[in-house]
């Protein structure tokens, strides 16, 4: 499945309070743990992230204390005691074999030790596979028989809606709609290489004009300045977005074309640069750039709290609503 889809699905085991030990797979970079924590914050549940790789045994399961003759064990101050959320078992499977067996017990029967987990609390757990190139052990068969196991891969159009709310600069988008095979390039013979996660640290670096390399490797920063080179070609955004564009032309390369769409999306700011944007799409560009654009369009304006008001220029204009009818009819 792709993020999206793990993230809705993950969803949907919060919200029928389905208490399943869940089992996240994938490679590194494309957002597991953030994905877990993002629905944590969405429905108001705490989220608590162990690193079992960077445990011991007694770190998971307490010191034993003397207490009238008898050992008991006091838990780590980072298992929940009350309340309602998600705990999250992170590189589980880098975890040793000794610590897999401590942890074990927690995802099964939810307690270890003399701790037991309160209700109301959900058991998930992520790691790598071993073709991810990451120094993990296997997984005990009873262990993986109480999991219900979730594949994630990365993904560029879950990666895309993420951006788009996310500040990640508009360069870094259009770059990965021109060349989406970057999003996500393991290389085992260098440190830095193109990841979702790492796309999202080279985003913070080129706004703050330093070298991208670093984080996403030589290769994958030399074609990302190569392609920035296009934005001398693009036409004025901010004319276009005055409703002054009717003599500007919609570009012919298709990364500039990309470069374009995202730009506008970004850059509309309310509903009326918005709507100016979408006519000028509309009467430059082929159909399925427009197509392209008012998806985009359509989720920044949601967060922005602006569809009500540029739902009420496209009601005003014909050629628009005849647009937008055609458009949900191939949606549909």
């Amino acid at each position: 499945m792709n993020p999206l889809e793990l993230q809705h699905y993950l969803d949907t085991l919060v919200q029928k309070k389905l208490y399943l030990s869940t089992m996240i797979w994938g490679p590194p970079g494309i957002g597991k743990s953030s994905i877990v924590a993002q629905i944590a914050q969405h429905r108001g549940i705490e989220f608590i992230d162990v690193r079992l790789s960077q445990l011991a045994p007694t770190d998971l399961r307490g010191l034993p204390v003397p207490d009238n003759g008898i050992s008991r064990w006091f838990p780590p101050e980072f298992l929940p005691q009350t309340g309602q959320g998600i705990l999250f078992l992170d590189e589980l499977n880098m975890a040793p074999p000794a610590m897999q067996g401590v942890a074990q017990q927690l995802i099964l029967d939810r307690r270890v030790g003399s701790y037991t987990l309160p209700e109301g609390w959900f058991v998930w757990a992520a790691g790598n596979r071993k073709e991810d190139r990451a120094s993990v052990f296997d997984m005990p068969a009873p262990l993986a028989n109480r999991f219900v196991h979730l594949e994630v891969a990365p993904d560029f159009d879950s990666f895309k809606a993420y951006a788009l709310n996310a500040n990640v600069a508009e360069q870094v988008i259009a770059f990965l709609s021109f060349r989406p095979t970057l999003l996500h390039k393991l290389n085992p013979q260098h440190p830095a290489w193109p990841s979702p996660r790492s796309w999202v640290m080279a985003s913070q670096l080129y706004q703050a004009a330093l070298d991208l390399a670093p984080v996403v490797g030589i290769d994958a920063a030399a074609e990302f300045y190569s392609y920035i080179e296009l934005y001398q070609t693009l036409p004025d955004f901010e004319a276009i977005l005055r409703g002054e564009g009717a003599n500007l032309a919609f570009p012919s390369e298709p990364g500039a074309r990309y470069a374009n769409t995202i730009g506008l999306t970004l850059r509309a700011a309310n509903a009326d640069s918005a709507y100016q944007a979408f006519c000028w799409m509309a009467a430059h560009a082929p159909t399925e750039w427009v197509q392209v654009f008012i998806a985009d369009l359509m989720r920044q304006l949601r967060l922005k709290g602006q569809i009500g008001a540029f739902a009420a220029y496209v009601q005003g204009d014909a050629q628009l609503q005849t647009f937008f009818q055609a458009y949900q009819r191939m949606l549909a």
